[in-house]
């Protein structure tokens, strides 16, 4: 299996916006952090490791996201596996060109990615409107009103995170609460990186 380190490397050859790079390393922790509360915690490295790479080639190719990225992972050594995870993101999402994305997620490690990648985003800018500018601090009735606005940040499609807590059969408050916590405890991890 590729390393964590290989793994960083790659994405940083086909991203180079900070942005990009954060959320990757925000999904990589929220992953490992769900992995462990779910009971994968042996695999919890593998889980980070998706969650890395699961935007490898949306800076570069965003018309074509999930589309280009088998290319890129193979061709950087990644197992199959990873690549299906990874591609499984964009389940029934049609990208710019007009192609819907029909890997669908299987494993529940691929249905928490599905999930939780928007919703990160979301709780993202909802942290960045508090004075703190942190997670740690955020109730979950802060954070549904803010999911409640459809006016904020109205790039993270509501209907995706909807269809993720189905996937995973699991009600939207309980993966709200449980990617909000997720967010608050690797805060630091995730900083740590980002300044490194």
């Amino acid at each position: 299996m590729i390393t964590r380190d290989e793994a960083f490397t790659l994405l940083k050859k086909y991203n180079k916006e900070f942005f990009h790079i954060q959320h990757a390393l925000t999904v990589e922790a929220v992953m490992k952090w769900y992995a462990k509360e779910l009971g994968y915690g042996d695999n919890e490295e593998y889980w980070g490791i998706v969650g890395l790479l699961h935007d490898i080639d949306f800076e570069l190719y965003p018309d074509e996201h999930c589309l280009i990225a088998p290319k890129l992972l193979k061709e950087g050594g990644v197992s199959d596996d990873i690549i299906h995870a990874v591609c499984s993101h964009g389940y029934g999402i049609t990208v710019g060109c007009g192609t819907t994305i029909d890997v669908e997620p299987i494993h529940e490690m691929e249905k928490v990615l599905f999930a939780v990648d928007e919703l990160t985003g979301l709780i993202g800018a909802a942290a960045l409107m508090r004075p703190s500018k942190s997670t740690k601090d955020m109730p979950l009735k802060s954070l549904k009103k803010k999911y409640k606005s459809k006016g904020f940040a109205a790039g993270c499609s509501r209907e995706v995170i909807e269809r993720g807590a189905k996937q995973l059969g699991w009600e939207l408050d309980k993966l709200l609460e449980m990617t909000l916590q997720a967010m608050a405890e690797t805060e630091d991890t995730i900083n740590d990186y980002e300044n490194s």
